[in-house]
């Protein structure tokens, strides 16, 4: 998060009222005032999600050392969290649901600590924290992990396998469920994880595996992901995983994870090269650093585009690895500022298996296009979704089905000239930082001499089936 310094504007006064013609005085500077410390915000500012992440600081790096044990289903945490402040703080939060904290550090020093309502973990330092400061936070914690129904099909958080293993995911939110942290996407940070399990348990995590050691029965797995993450695509997956490594053609190292009964996987991973290097030729070079699935076997809801290694349900095909990995680009290294401009993360993701198809199998998108839009015509529930300003509770409504119609309309209003343009040149520009869909819908219009308003607003921002104009652009006319 990047705050906007404030400027001082200068006046010079003439004196009139005692007739003098020789030149003003320069006025005296007026010191300097003091800003007070304050309270940082319990919220990062989402409309949706008020009190989702903090405000006051801004996060370099997460340092998450747990243990867990399986069979008793309890986790002792350290997460060690460094920080800037981004303005003077006298006390601050941080997002932790559940556990028994034992206790806050803040720059070394014992801080007071206090729970509050479900997540809040309020925070008082020794001493007032100036803005620009470093923020050193360290915070031990116990108990067993836990998780909560998101809506009749999605549980999220610290989620048990039925091998007895363990694994984290989730979005919005997911990783308040075993670490404390500031849990709204538009704060990325890098992040470190050491997890210790019993021997016979393997850990599998973000990012390169830097170490593994074993002492007195237990191994501990040590992961450093240095590309700034959006806390929702952290992980740690606990399970008796078959493990293989590899590297793409270019180097990235591959480590992919396979739960018991996965391992028929295997295949569908092997396509991994091939998946990159198609989605590299429309979007640009790979901007993660590592490569790779962790294939759980349960058959939960979703899929989880958590970075460089997406997490798997049972039920995963190739349409699922194409639309997870388009995410590295499009979620992961281009975040969502706030969760309505969701679309910029989700309709890409989609579209992809769209491009895939046209490109593996040779599938006739404009006719797909119309025999879609015949199907759905006269279903209002399908074109009722908003893929823009949708509001709480209904970002995923559309993503999954109206995107793509969406995107190839966009595709064939503006030309595959600079629609392919588009596709590349917009996560280069954001690449490792955050943008909202209006700046995306900006980013267009700048590209190309055809109007996009109505455009936009007809199929991102509307409830109902566009007019024949918008609905069969192009060579989409029947």
């Amino acid at each position: 998060m990047t705050v906007s310094p404030q400027r001082l504007l200068l006046c010079c006064l003439a004196l009139t009222l005692t007739g003098c013609t020789g030149p003003a005085r320069d006025a005296e500077e007026a010191p300097p005032t003091a800003t007070k410390p304050t309270h940082g915000a319990a919220g990062a500012g989402d409309p949706y999600y008020p009190t989702q992440g903090n405000g006051g600081y801004d996060v370099r790096g997460y340092d998450v050392d747990i243990s867990y044990d399986p069979h008793r289903k309890h986790l002792d945490g350290d997460t060690t969290i460094t920080a800037t402040a981004t303005q003077p703080l006298t006390r601050f939060n941080l997002d932790l649901r559940g556990f028994d904290v034992k206790s806050v550090t803040v720059n070394d020093e014992q801080a007071e600590f206090a729970r509050k309502h479900e997540h809040e973990l309020v925070i008082t330092p020794a001493e007032p924290i100036g803005k620009g400061d470093d923020v050193v936070t360290r915070v031990r914690y116990n108990g067993e992990p836990t998780s909560t129904d998101e809506d009749e099909f999605a549980t999220v958080g610290w989620l048990t396998t039925s091998s007895g293993g363990s694994y984290a995911l989730g979005e919005p939110h997911s990783a308040s469920f075993w670490y404390p942290v500031n849990e709204t996407p538009r704060d990325k940070a890098t992040f470190t994880l050491s997890a210790r399990v019993p021997k016979d348990w393997v850990a599998v995590s973000i990012g390169k595996q830097t170490s593994r050691r074993t002492k007195d029965g237990w191994t501990t797995y040590t992961w450093e992901e240095t590309n700034p993450a959006a806390s929702y695509v952290t992980t740690v997956a606990i399970d008796k995983f078959t493990v293989e490594r590899s590297r793409l053609d270019d180097g990235t190292p591959v480590l992919s994870a396979y739960a018991p009964g996965q391992e028929g996987k295997r295949e569908l991973e092997a396509r991994a090269e091939e998946i990159v290097e198609f989605l590299s030729s429309k979007f640009g070079p790979y901007p993660q650093r590592t490569a790779g699935g962790i294939y759980m076997s349960d058959s939960i809801s979703f899929a989880l585009e958590t970075q460089g290694r997406p997490t798997y349900a049972s039920w995963a095909d190739l349409d699922t690895v194409v639309h997870e990995y388009a995410h590295q680009w499009h979620g992961n290294s281009v975040t969502i500022e706030s969760w309505s401009d969701l679309c910029l993360s989700e309709c890409f993701a989609s579209y992809s298996e769209w491009l895939w198809a046209e490109a593996k199998d040779d599938t006739d998108l404009d006719r797909f296009y119309r025999e879609q839009v015949d199907q759905l015509s006269g279903d209002d529930s399908f074109w009722e979704s908003k893929l823009h300003e949708m509001g709480a509770g209904n970002e995923f409504d559309g993503m999954y089905g109206k995107s793509k119609l969406a995107m190839h309309a966009l595709r064939r209003t503006i030309g595959d000239d600079v629609f392919d343009q588009v596709l590349r040149e917009w996560p280069q520009e954001h690449q490792h930082g955050n943008a909202s869909w209006p700046e995306f819908e900006q980013f267009v219009s700048e590209r190309t001499d055809v109007e996009l308003g109505e455009f936009f607003d007809v199929w991102f921002r509307g409830d109902e089936i566009p007019s024949d104009e918008h609905l069969y652009p192009g060579t989409l006319r029947p």
